[in-house]
């Protein structure tokens, strides 16, 4: 689960920027608008723990960073080891529209695993997933600086490794606490074709031989659904520049056909934790 290396501190570190709280004398307060069309730039490094692999009940320590920024009307944020590009100029209150490109890796078993069954199997091949992303977000439901959005990611392989697609339904709410301290939530849903599950979670007659693992041939579907949830404290300046320290949780569990997948029912675990921790810097 390699691929988790980038851990989504895009999907909440400065997501909106805190200014609802804590608060100095009136007038000195930018609008939330004001906010939103600042150029900025957050970049984040630290480690996590994640699953050996997608299904794995063992875990391995990672690098993990993300970074995230506005230029103009142009917007970008990593999620995982995804690049996300929105085109949309953002507003601060009412309806924002949401699309744009998404293109990132999927390192799923592609290195040794702990388990001595599973590493039998055969290593995948590293996916180059492309696709595209719309949705829309709500403002000022909380305070003038909150955003509820909801998403739907779809992407394809096109480096011929499982060589399918995955449709992604999200939703993610952040907020500030105050001017230096930010919450956000977030969940989702992974759909996949048949084709994908077979190439992660499928057992063939030679890979059973291999491994002494049974012969499983799984069909697509719902493939797992997340929950996460992360938090960012500055500690020099407030939200929208300086240094900030940020944790995040994920809790994921594989459903369908491939929670009955031998690697994951016999190996492993369909109950998958990522934690991780790290700090970040923020220019204007």
């Amino acid at each position: 689960m390699r691929h988790l290396a980038c851990i989504a501190l895009a999907a909440c570190c400065l997501g909106t920027p805190a200014i609802a709280q804590d608060q100095p004398a009136a007038g000195q307060l930018p609008s939330p608008q004001e906010v939103f069309n600042r150029d900025t730039v957050t970049l984040g490094i630290g480690a996590g723990i994640t699953p050996d692999y997608e299904g794995s009940d063992d875990y391995r320590f990672i690098p993990a960073g993300g970074a995230r920024g506005s230029i103009g009307p142009v917007s970008f944020a990593t999620r995982s080891s995804y690049l996300y590009v929105d085109f949309f100029p953002h507003r601060a209150e009412g309806i924002d529209f949401d699309l744009g490109p998404i293109a990132g890796l999927n390192f799923n078993r592609t290195t040794d695993i702990h388990d001595k069954f599973v590493d039998k199997l055969p290593e995948r091949d590293m996916a180059v997933e492309i696709g595209g992303f719309a949705g829309i977000s709500l403002h000022d439901l909380t305070n003038p600086y909150d955003t509820l959005s909801f998403r739907l990611d779809v992407k394809h392989d096109v480096a011929g490794a499982h060589g399918s697609t995955i449709i992604s339904p999200n939703i993610e709410f952040g907020t500030p606490l105050s001017r230096t301290t930010y919450v956000s939530a977030s969940t989702s849903m992974d759909f996949v074709a048949a084709k994908y599950n077979r190439y992660y979670f499928g057992i063939s007659p030679a890979d059973a031989v291999a491994s002494g693992l049974p012969v499983y041939d799984p069909d697509g579907g719902m493939n797992k659904w997340r929950i996460g949830a992360l938090v960012n404290q500055s500690i020099t300046g407030d939200l929208t520049h300086g240094f900030s320290l940020f944790g995040t949780v994920e809790y994921s569990h594989l459903t369908g056909d491939a929670k009955d997948s031998p690697i994951v029912k016999l190996r492993g675990s369909s109950s998958q934790w990522m934690l991780a921790a790290g700090a970040a810097y923020t220019w204007r």
